[in-house]
């Protein structure tokens, strides 16, 4: 067993213990510093990376091979990665880049195959002059996304 498949294999048994949380990451780098980025359906608090980081710290053996730990949650800026993520996330404005756009809008829906996005925009009216007020409504597959970032209002 390689020390990745090791530390995977402890991680899993950690996140069973917490079925609310769920892993984003897993780095294990050429000096052997395991970097584990966490997310949670209600949020990461500190005990829960405590908690994994004991599971995984406690069940392997310095002496056999070296190495660093850091467990942390995703941050406010992170890209969204996994489907769970933008799930979670229905209901708050998100910053969507496709290959063409970048659209900033509310996410309404998320399933396991694509997003729906709605928003407001200004486009000239049909007859007359002048811009009106229309909303917006779009669905977009997850293939489609290159990068998702959920906006942080104050």
């Amino acid at each position: 067993m390689t020390f990745k498949e090791k530390v995977n294999g402890l991680l899993i048994e950690g996140l069973l213990e917490k079925p609310s949380v769920f892993l984003v990451d897993l780095t294990i780098t050429d000096s052997f510093k395991i970097i584990v980025t966490l997310d949670g359906d209600n949020g990461v608090v500190l005990q829960d990376c405590i908690d994994i980081s004991r599971v995984i710290e406690n069940n392997l053996d310095r002496e056999e091979q070296d190495f660093s730990l850091e467990v942390a949650s995703v941050g406010v800026g992170s890209p969204l990665k996994m489907v769970r993520q933008y799930k979670k996330n229905v209901g708050r404005t998100l910053i969507v880049k496709l290959a063409t756009e970048t659209i900033e809008a509310e996410l309404v829906e998320a399933n396991d195959n694509f997003i729906i996005l709605s928003w407001k925009a200004r486009e000239p009216k049909k007859i007359g002059k002048g811009k009106e007020t229309v909303q917006k409504r779009q669905e977009i597959p997850y293939t489609e996304i290159k990068e998702a970032i959920v906006t942080v209002t104050f």
